[in-house]
C-alpha cells in the first residue's frame, strides 16, 4: 500500500510540474472494460495520458506521459502499474523550407499497415531517432531514422531508416513509404503505396493500398486492398472492401495490426494480418447524427488453396459525445467462437 500511495504522488507531482510549465497541455483519461469470451470477463484497464507542448519561434518541444493501471490487480510489485514516456522529443525549423524532429515519437504513415502508432494498446508503438520532413509544392517528404525501442531484441542491433512521401491534390491523394529495418545481421524492406479518390461531389471515395516487401529470411510478401464509401444520404454511409494476400501472406510489427497467430484484438483492437493466399470481402454500414454515431462491418475470409477454410467476423461500433471534452464508445467484435466487447470511457481536457 505504501508503494502504490508513493507511486501515486510521484506521478501526481510530475503531472502538475508539467502542467505548471507547459504553454499547452491536454490530459486524456481511458476506462476500458474488456468483457471477452461469453462476455463472463470484466476486465477493466485505466489510462491517464497528459501531453504537454513548449514552442517559440521555429521551435517546439512535445512530451507525453501515459500512465496504465489494471483495476483489480494486486500491485504489491508494482508488476501491472506502469508509467510510460510516450514521446519526448523537440522540433526545428530549417530555413522555412524543412524542419526537424529528434527523441522519441510516434509515427503514422498512410494505411498503417507498415508504421503506425497502435494507440489501441497501452503503450502506443514509439520510435526513438529523427524524422527530416522537406515542405515542397511538389510533395512532403519525410527521412526518418529510428532506434525501435519496443524491443525483443538488443536495441543496439536494431535500427530503422524510412523514406515517406505524399501528396494531394482536389480530388485524390498518394502516400508511398519505404521502410528498411536491420535486426543483427538480418534485414527487413518493406513498402506502401496508398492511393485515394473522391468522386460525385465527394459522396464516392475510393481506396487502394498495395503492400510489399521481403523479410529477415529473404521471403518474398504482399498484400492489396481495394475499398469504396459511398455517403447514401447525411448521415448515412456504405462501404465496401476486397483484401487479397500473397502466397506468403504480409505483416510488419511496427503497424497498427498484429501478425496472425497473435491475440490481434486484444493487442490491436482489430483482425490483425491474415494468412498467405487468404482472401476477404468486407461490407459495412454507418451512421451519425448529432452527438451519435454508430457502425457495423462484416468481414468474410476464405483461401484460394482451402475451399473448407472460411472465417467469419462481425464489428459493432457506437459512440456518444458527453460534451466537448468527454465520449463514450462500446466496441464489439464476434470473430467465430470468440465474443470481444469493449466499454470506454474517454475524458479530455
Amino acid at each position: 500500500m505504501k508503494k502504490n500511495l508513493r507511486n501515486i504522488l510521484t506521478i501526481a507531482l510530475g503531472f502538475v510540474t508539467v502542467i505548471a510549465t507547459a504553454q499547452s497541455w491536454d490530459a486524456d483519461s481511458r476506462t476500458r472494460v474488456n468483457m471477452s469470451g461469453d462476455n463472463d470477463q470484466f476486465s477493466t484497464d485505466q489510462r491517464t495520458t497528459l501531453d504537454a507542448n513548449w514552442s517559440g519561434n521555429g521551435w517546439a518541444i512535445n512530451v507525453n506521459v501515459n500512465h496504465n493501471m489494471t483495476l483489480g490487480y494486486n500491485y504489491e510489485d508494482g508488476s501491472d502499474s506502469r508509467l510510460n514516456v510516450v514521446e519526448a522529443n523537440a522540433s526545428t525549423d530549417l530555413m522555412g523550407f524543412a524542419s526537424v524532429t529528434i527523441g522519441r515519437q510516434t509515427l503514422d504513415y498512410g494505411s498503417g499497415n507498415i508504421i503506425g502508432s497502435n494507440d489501441w494498446a497501452p503503450s502506443p508503438n514509439t520510435y526513438d531517432g529523427g524524422v527530416f520532413t522537406l515542405d515542397l509544392d511538389m510533395m512532403d517528404v519525410e527521412v526518418g531514422y529510428y532506434r525501435d525501442n519496443q524491443g525483443g531484441v538488443d536495441e543496439d542491433d536494431h535500427t530503422a531508416m524510412l523514406v515517406n512521401a505524399s501528396k494531394s491534390d482536389g480530388d485524390w491523394s498518394m502516400n508511398l513509404l519505404y521502410f528498411s529495418q536491420k535486426l543483427g545481421d538480418d534485414d527487413e524492406n518493406l513498402m506502401g503505396l496508398d492511393v485515394g479518390y473522391a468522386m460525385m461531389g465527394g459522396d464516392l471515395d475510393l481506396a487502394v493500398s498495395y503492400n510489399s516487401g521481403t523479410t529477415v529470411d529473404g521471403t518474398d510478401i504482399d498484400m492489396m486492398s481495394i475499398g469504396a464509401t459511398y455517403v447514401v444520404s447525411e448521415g448515412i454511409s456504405l462501404n465496401a472492401a476486397r483484401t487479397t494476400y500473397g502466397e506468403n501472406g504480409f505483416s510488419s510489427d511496427a503497424g497498427n495490426y498484429g501478425a496472425y497467430g497473435t491475440d490481434t484484438w486484444m493487442n490491436n483492437g482489430n483482425m490483425g494480418f491474415l494468412r498467405g493466399d487468404d482472401e476477404m470481402n468486407s461490407y459495412g454500414v454507418s451512421y451519425a447524427s448529432g452527438d451519435f454515431n454508430l457502425g457495423v462491418t462484416m468481414h468474410n475470409v476464405t483461401n484460394a488453396n482451402d475451399e473448407a477454410y472460411e472465417r467469419d467476423v462481425t464489428e459493432a461500433n457506437f459512440g456518444y459525445s458527453l460534451g466537448d471534452n468527454s465520449n463514450v464508445g462500446i466496441k464489439y467484435a464476434e470473430d467465430g467462437d470468440d465474443k470481444y466487447t469493449w466499454l470506454t470511457l474517454s475524458i479530455g481536457m
